[in-house]
């Protein structure tokens, strides 16, 4: 028995852009079937987070183990020994439940999933109407401080360059029009 598989949908973002909340409603689009893509990561648990809900968390020596393994379909190295990746086997437990695998994921591990599955992958990156109102939207959060939001700026300034890699540039000016967008875009290719 041939297991059927499914879509793999990607979001890649800087932060602040509104990929999260886009993808947050399309997880409630039923129509749409998908189901979000739990990430591997050896950082440690913060307060509130769930084993196999927010992610799958394991030492950086098991991190290291599943790389020899081949068991990441992407990963990437944040800080030393602090990994983030998504694992083949989250890919086809989604695929098994006869779902399509919604992804909220950094630009570089968004085109390494693409690169994998190119044909099963649409790779939507989200613009932010610019990088004045990113850093407005992350200044309003008050989740961080002026130095890590330098940081996350210099990197968004890096992600936006690479927006032309993927296959749509969702602009997201307002909102609800980029939510109703994504939807139509996402619908449109699990049905071609």
């Amino acid at each position: 028995m041939t297991t059927q598989k499914g879509k793999l949908i990607v979001f890649s973002a800087p932060s602040g852009s509104g990929k999260t909340t886009i993808v947050k409603h399309l997880l409630t689009v039923s129509d749409l079937n998908l189901a979000f893509s739990i990430s591997a990561t050896s950082r440690y648990m913060r307060k509130g987070e769930v084993e196999g809900k927010d992610y799958y968390f394991m030492s950086a020596e098991e991190f290291h183990k599943k790389i020899t393994e081949n068991a990441f379909v992407e990963y990437e190295e944040v800080y030393k020994d602090n990994f983030y990746g998504t694992l083949k086997s989250e890919i086809e437990r989604i695929w098994a439940e006869g779902k399509n695998v919604v992804f909220d994921i950094d630009v570089v591990g968004g085109m390494n999933i693409k690169k994998q599955y190119p044909e099963q992958t649409l790779a939507i990156f989200v613009n932010p109407p610019s990088v004045e109102e990113l850093e407005r939207r992350l200044r309003v959060r008050q989740t961080e401080s002026d130095e890590k939001i330098e940081m996350r700026l210099e990197k968004a300034e890096r992600e936006i360059a690479r927006a032309p890699e993927f296959d749509v540039v969702l602009e997201n000016n307002d909102l609800e029009i980029a939510k109703q967008e994504a939807e139509k875009l996402v619908m449109d290719f699990i049905n071609s």
